[in-house]
């Protein structure tokens, strides 16, 4: 499940290039709701994750905000970013096996969309991921 794992994380920590516009996020308690469904040669039924964030306007104004989390074994072909979103590409190889991750997010305020496409090939076949993702803003941080 290491692959489902980077579908999930791979939003949340990476920092990123150098931001000319603050993204347009309302600081706060954020709650983000992924759900991953997957296709391919093994069937695997669909997960819902749930995750608390605290986002701090600091964090916001700072290099080290982002949302892309880079894994071991995993290279950031490219990122494009600006304050309403970001969309990224990279390639992970693990294990005799490759993934190739396309992702993209809107900032909408108090509102995150996105998607995380992964395609991998292994020795145990070809499997196919989408995870959606929703964030919303349900308060100050605790």
């Amino acid at each position: 499940m290491m692959i489902r794992n980077m579908a999930v994380a791979a939003f949340l920590a990476f920092p990123m290039v150098a931001l000319a516009d603050t993204p347009n996020v309302t600081p706060g308690e954020w709650e983000f709701v992924s759900v991953t469904s997957m296709s391919g040669d093994m069937q695997i039924p669909d997960q819902t994750e749930t995750e608390r964030q605290c986002i701090t306007q600091e964090e916001l104004d700072g290099a080290e905000f982002g949302f892309i989390e880079e894994e071991e074994g995993c290279e950031l072909l490219n990122q494009d970013m600006n304050a309403d979103g970001l969309s990224y590409s990279m390639v992970c190889r693990a294990e005799g096996g490759e993934a190739t991750i396309d992702g993209e997010m809107r900032f909408m305020g108090e509102k995150i969309e996105g998607s995380v496409d992964i395609f991998t090939q292994s020795p145990m076949g070809e499997l196919t991921m989408n995870t959606v993702i929703e964030g919303e803003r349900i308060g100050n941080c605790q």
